[in-house]
């Protein structure tokens, strides 16, 4: 017998989250002595550890409560890693010095495996004076390429790239070229953007009036408040960013607004935070507490639920003490303020098994019902952590409940933590979830619906076969338990059959009761108009969201997974007389190499290297357009011979898979060697393997598959699948599959759970 109820789910854990020795020999045999090392580490700064040990063991057991990824992979492995998922940088000076400071800590902080947000509000906008140089500012988004290359350098722990956070203010001189930004596909690939919408904005944009953009105390324009609204919606609306944060709301509800002011959040967005910033998170995993899915009298087991909050509570409490962080300036904010990020996943399987339909009303109340609760238990065992281990640091009972969360707050919590303090001074946050949904059985990721009731999945084995596997949701598998192949009633819907209101009105009723933020995506249809868009982020606006993601399938944003109903592949379109940069041929397996293709070799002399490397291209012709097949490269130099054959065969795998395989360029161009580069015709060139890079994307530009220089594809524009069943999104860039959609805010692979956020 196994605990996992699914491949996998089993899978997902020996992948990210088992415990394994350098070599990949595994230390937890099984995912009860995951548990267990989880366990014991948590329980490890009690006065009773063996007691606390069981029962947070106890809170693990059948995937009830789950610690956030970082946690669960980490605790009790004694890495070098931190166990906090969510970090704010410092606040950035507006000087070279102070810039470059700050990136060394983002670096530093990327590299223990912590994603990172910056408020880039801070520096001068471009074109200002700056003193004493005779020059102009080159403005924020020219550091912002900076921290983009630097990102893309450092692999997180657990062998995943860097995810960041930039925000800029809405009244920031630079605000309308950082709305603009990434509608370049090759710039800032590495962040999530949003802007800092205020609540004078929003009056402004409602009335129609004017909007200066001001930086200390200058004003350098005077827009319309509405146009600029426009400008940010049309971006959105285009490619799904930048998102909305709605500031001024957080640091009216923040619990510790009399001591700090908040300006940035994570990649994804749940965790508003201030400089310094940091959060751990974890997942009441609600789709495992209801009694009698599916008959008339089927609830949440609410006693079973503030158990498992309070034993959530403690065990998030002591992370605070266990983990590691990258800058002390971290660990002493951490400290100083005990904030945990206590949320849910499973929500729209638990509303299902009792009967409910997301996105109604009755689901909405039912929903703010359970924040409530959680809210409320949440907050007790805190009260009584106090009791027993003392409030946190900066904690003033004053202040502190005159906050705009805590006025709404019942009164006998409010009073307890009068009379005895609070250990943790913010306590929930709803985050993603979705690959450890995955791993808890595939349940319902966060507060979302259902993406897919049931897909396909290929499977590579260890011999090299593939296998296919159902991959089924955990309340439609619980259904076919119980009553078979009797059909789904009909208040089952996923995410591409709602209302965007009704994404709004779900998102809405959970945040009256979470202290920091939700991450959550408002699934929009291709054809929803301009007009109907816009009216989404004013309902989430006028309804009391602290943000707002949506994501619109496009030409630029690519295709979401549809998996409602089958589908005949596409015919192929006839090709166009000249070959258009920008198309991708999806292949559902590699293909075979032809007898001939047709190629071109290009010399490359590297400077104080005595003999040159030689680079061929070869190409494909599909549907009239050439396409990169395969590359070689050779050397004389014999010092090269290990590492270029193993870049031949990588990079040609990769292009006989098809798809965006211009990300190769990028990637490649991308590094630099620490013992320095060198000046190839007048431009200076970062490594050996950036100059190959160089004439890979030299070759693709001359063959018609980039338009030009730096132009590789962010996204999967004119997408065609070519031999596939199914109509396709764009692959996913860790394992392959075309199972990528927008979950919480962030790009993730339903088949391994990768995510673009890290």
């Amino acid at each position: 017998m196994t605990r996992f109820s699914a491949p996998i789910a089993e899978q997902i854990w020996d992948m990210k989250y088992r415990f394994k020795q350098s070599d990949g020999t595994p230390i937890d045999e099984t995912v009860e002595d995951s548990w267990r090392r989880i366990a014991k580490a948590l329980a490890a700064p009690e006065k009773d550890p063996e007691h606390w040990e069981e029962k947070f063991y106890g809170a693990l057991e059948n995937f009830r409560y789950l610690p956030a990824g970082r946690i669960t992979a980490g605790a009790g492995t004694a890495r070098a890693v931190t166990l906090f998922n969510c970090f704010v940088m410092g606040t950035v000076p507006d000087s070279m010095s102070g810039i470059f400071d700050m990136l060394k800590e983002a670096a530093l902080t990327m590299q223990q495996g912590g994603g990172i947000g910056y408020d880039f509000s801070t520096i001068r906008p471009r074109g200002a004076e700056v003193k004493g140089v005779a020059a102009d500012a080159s403005g924020p988004l020219s550091f912002m390429d900076v921290w983009d290359a630097m990102c893309r350098t450092i692999m997180s722990a657990g062998s995943r790239r860097g995810a960041m956070m930039a925000t800029m203010r809405c009244d920031h001189p630079d605000v309308e070229a950082f709305i603009t930004a990434k509608s370049d596909p090759a710039r800032l690939r590495m962040f999530n953007m949003s802007v800092l919408v205020t609540d004078p904005f929003m009056e402004a944009v409602k009335a129609d009036g004017d909007w200066d953009l001001v930086f200390k105390g200058r004003v350098y324009n005077t827009v319309r408040a509405r146009e600029l609204w426009d400008a940010i919606m049309q971006s959105t609306y285009n490619q799904a960013e930048p998102g909305v944060i709605f500031i001024d709301r957080i640091n009216q509800m923040n619990n510790l607004g009399y001591c700090e002011e908040i300006a940035a959040t994570n990649p994804c967005g749940e965790q508003p935070l201030p400089p310094y910033g940091a959060c751990l998170l974890g997942s009441i995993n609600l789709a495992k507490l209801v009694k009698n899915e599916f008959e008339k009298g089927a609830k949440l087991d609410e006693a079973e639920l503030d158990d498992l909050v309070a034993l959530a509570v403690r065990m998030m409490d002591n992370v605070v003490d266990a983990s590691n962080f990258p800058l002390e300036a971290q660990a002493e904010e951490a400290r100083n303020k005990r904030r945990i990020g206590l949320g849910v996943t499973g929500l729209a399987d638990a509303l299902l098994m009792v009967g409910l339909r997301y996105g109604s009303d009755e689901a909405a109340a039912q929903t703010e019902a359970w924040m409530k609760r959680i809210a409320r238990a949440s907050y007790l065992a805190s009260v009584d952590l106090a009791k027993e281990k003392g409030a946190f640091p900066l904690f003033d009972a004053k202040k502190y409940l005159a906050t705009g969360n805590m006025m709404q707050m019942d009164k006998d919590v409010r009073d307890a933590i009068a009379k005895h303090g609070i250990r943790n001074a913010l306590l929930t946050s709803i985050a993603p979830t979705g690959t450890i949904s995955l791993y808890a059985g595939n349940v319902s990721s966060g507060i979302e619906p259902v993406f897919a009731y049931a897909y396909t999945r290929k499977v590579l084995q260890k011999d090299g076969t593939r296998t296919e596997e159902e991959v089924v949701d955990y309340a439609v598998q619980a259904w076919r338990e119980k009553f078979g192949d009797k059909e789904l009633p009909d208040y089952f819907v996923n995410a591409q059959t709602l209302q965007p209101m009704e994404h709004v009105k779900m998102q809405s009723a959970a945040q009256k009761w979470i202290d920091s933020s939700i991450s959550k995506t408002i699934n929009c249809p291709e054809d929803i108009s301009f007009e109907a868009f816009k009216d989404v982020y004013m309902e989430a606006y006028e309804t009391g969201c602290k943000g707002c993601t949506t994501y619109r399938p496009n030409d630029i944003t690519g295709s979401v997974l549809s998996v409602s109903e089958p589908a005949k592949a596409p015919e192929a379109k006839a090709a166009p007389a000249e070959p258009t940069g920008g198309e991708v041929i999806y292949m559902s397996e590699p293909l075979d190499r032809p007898a001939e293709l047709e190629g071109a070799t290009y010399k490359l002399k590297w400077p104080d290297s005595e003999h040159a490397i030689y680079i061929t291209v070869n190409d494909l012709v599909v549907g009239g357009h050439r396409r990169p097949f395969e590359v070689f490269i050779n050397s004389k130099n014999m010092e090269h011979f290990a590492w270029t054959v193993a870049l031949t065969r990588m990079v040609s795998a990769v292009f006989r898979r098809g798809g965006d395989v211009s990300f190769v360029v990028e990637e490649l161009k991308a590094v630099f060697d620490p013992r320095g580069g060198a000046w190839i015709k007048g431009k200076y060139v970062p490594s050996i393997l950036a100059a190959i890079g160089g004439v890979i994307e030299k070759h693709m530009i001359s063959t018609g598959f980039l338009a030009g220089e730096g132009q590789g594809l962010k996204e999967d524009p004119q997408q065609q699948v070519v031999n596939l069943d199914a109509p396709r999104g764009k692959s996913c860039p860790s394992c392959g599959s075309f199972e990528l959609r927008m979950v919480e805010g962030c790009m993730t692979c339903g088949s391994c759970g990768h995510s673009k956020c890290g």
